[in-house]
C-alpha cells in the first residue's frame, strides 16, 4: 500500500510538472487568440540585403483561422499571398508550421516546414527550433542553411506582434501593429 501511495504522488508530481510548462504556451496560445478575426499592417525590423523585397512591400497578418487548437495567420508580402502561418498546440507547448501555396493553387515543395517548442517560452514569447521533417525537406531541396532555423512569435498586448527567423549570421524580424487593425477586419 505504502509503494502505491509513492506512485500516485510521483505521477501526481509528474502530471503537476506537465500542467506548468505548458502555462506559457497556453498563455501565449490565448494571447494571439485575441487577434483572431483582425488583419494588421506590418514593417520589416530586422533584416539583410536578401530582404530588400521586404523592407518595401506592403506586408499584412490576417488572423483568419481560430480554434481552440489552431491559429492560422495568412501573411502577404505586396500581391503574394501564398504565405500561411500555422500554429497548433500539442501535448507538450506548440508547433509553428509555414504552409506555402502555388500561384496555381497547389502546395509549395517547400512547404509545412517548422517546429515544436522545445522550451517553456514565455506567455509572450514562443520560439520554435526546426524539427526533423524540415531538416529533411530543407535537405532534399538543397536549403541546408535553414536546417539552423529558430523561428519566433513574440506578442506586446496591444502594442505588436513580431515574427522572426534567426540562425547563425541571419536574423529577419516583421512586426505588425496590432494597436491599429486594418478597417475591414479579415480579408
Amino acid at each position: 500500500m505504502k509503494k502505491l501511495g509513492i506512485l500516485m504522488a510521483l505521477s501526481a508530481s509528474a502530471f503537476a510538472s506537465s500542467q506548468v510548462a505548458a502555462q506559457p504556451a497556453d498563455r501565449f496560445f490565448a494571447e494571439i487568440s485575441k487577434l483572431c478575426g483582425k488583419s494588421f499592417n506590418g514593417k520589416l525590423v530586422a533584416g539583410d540585403d536578401s530582404d530588400a523585397s521586404f523592407a518595401t512591400a506592403k506586408m499584412q497578418a490576417h488572423v483568419r483561422t481560430c480554434t481552440d487548437r489552431e491559429i492560422q495567420i495568412s501573411f502577404d508580402v505586396g500581391e503574394d499571398r501564398s504565405r500561411t502561418w500555422i500554429i497548433t498546440r500539442t501535448n507538450s507547448g506548440l508547433r509553428l508550421k509555414h504552409r506555402h501555396m502555388l500561384k496555381d493553387g497547389t502546395e509549395d515543395p517547400v512547404s509545412q516546414y517548422g517546429g515544436d517548442t522545445a522550451q517553456p517560452g514565455t506567455a509572450l514569447r514562443q520560439a520554435f527550433p526546426v524539427d526533423a521533417f524540415s531538416k529533411a525537406m530543407f535537405t532534399k531541396e538543397g536549403r541546408t542553411v535553414s536546417n539552423t532555423n529558430i523561428w519566433a512569435f513574440e506578442i506586446a498586448p496591444g502594442q505588436t506582434l513580431t515574427y522572426e527567423l534567426a540562425r547563425p549570421n541571419r536574423l529577419f524580424r516583421v512586426a505588425f501593429d496590432v494597436a491599429n487593425p486594418i478597417t475591414g477586419g479579415v480579408e
